[in-house]
């Protein structure tokens, strides 16, 4: 991945095969993605790079992160329970995620249509990170599939390790186990991922 800013928007995240190739998204997306920039840098966030993408943050606080996809290109809020979204732009990037975060383009003249709203998203954004406040969540319940219990049961040091997982990395595994279609699956992916739990990692730390 990289970790120069300007590698982003010349060449991409680097995270697959497609870097610095006319077909990398980054390209693509590349005027778009320099209005969402110029936006960000205007509204007088600090620009730094998270995750292979630009991230800006604000008294200490990360804002917003832009990205790209093959169909089109965003905005993420983070701490994004928070914000009030008036002109209900907010979109759930996945199934997964718990609160509307996203603002997606189809193209540069959407930024250019929605830019007075965007800096009043961000100006919002800021003002919460500067008061400290965050989003008040109740816990997500948790339900373990079958073969998770069976093999907790089974096998007290995985147990013990697993419930001494924050309940972010237990849900990464319950995902990913839920995403597999039969038991012998589900059963193959507890055994791989046996050493990171007890490693006291979720599923999608190395």
């Amino acid at each position: 991945m990289i970790t120069d800013i300007e590698d982003f928007f010349a060449k991409g995240c680097g995270r697959c095969d497609r870097f610095a190739t006319p077909d990398c998204v980054a390209r693509i997306w590349s005027e778009g993605l320099d209005a969402l920039r110029r936006i960000c840098l205007d509204a007088g966030l600090a620009e730094t790079v998270k995750w292979g993408h630009p991230c800006y943050m604000h008294a200490g606080r990360n804002i917003v992160l832009i990205g790209a996809l093959r169909g089109d290109f965003r905005l993420n809020f983070f701490k994004s329970a928070l914000m009030t979204d008036p002109e209900g732009l907010l979109e759930r990037q996945g199934p997964n995620t718990r609160n509307p975060d996203t603002i997606r383009f189809a193209g540069p003249a959407d930024v250019a249509r929605l830019e007075p709203v965007l800096r009043a998203y961000l100006r919002e954004a800021m003002d919460y990170a500067e008061q400290g406040l965050v989003p008040q969540q109740a816990p997500a319940e948790i339900v373990l599939p079958d073969e998770l219990v069976d093999a907790l049961d089974a096998d007290p040091e995985l147990a013990e390790a697993f419930h001494a997982l924050t309940p972010g990395r237990q849900r990464s595994y319950v995902i990913h186990l839920s995403s597999a279609k039969t038991s012998a699956t589900r059963l193959a992916r507890i055994e791989r991922c046996r050493g990171k739990i007890i490693a006291g990692k979720g599923f999608n730390e190395r």
